[in-house]
């Protein structure tokens, strides 16, 4: 993912609309892109911070960025061990399937 196209996908991200792959894109670019990060930064800040204030709501912007930041990266660690263990299982169940056909033919 490039800048331009983070930028595009910050919404989505505020508003936690995003697929498993880009996801992974988007948190990917911000580890590695400052100016990318600090935009993530200012938007979630500008679009939640208004939001706030209309509700008349008590906030910590900062720390509820970090949470959703957080959230991300435990999904995008719980859809990897989710692939994994399948890769896993098919290995096992290819191994097994292999096992009852030379069983069969021996």
């Amino acid at each position: 993912m490039d800048c331009k196209e983070f930028e595009k996908r910050i919404q989505d991200f505020i508003e936690q609309k995003m697929d498993y792959p880009t996801l992974k894109a988007f948190n990917e670019h911000m580890e590695h892109c400052e100016n990318c990060k600090e935009e993530l930064v200012i938007q979630f800040l500008v679009t939640e911070g208004m939001q706030r204030l209309e509700e008349g709501d008590a906030f910590d912007l900062q720390r509820e960025l970090e949470e959703r930041l957080e959230a991300a990266r435990h999904r995008l660690k719980l859809h990897s061990g989710a692939i994994h263990a399948g890769i896993v299982l098919e290995i096992i169940a290819v191994l097994a399937l292999l096992s009852v056909v030379l069983w069969l033919v021996l």
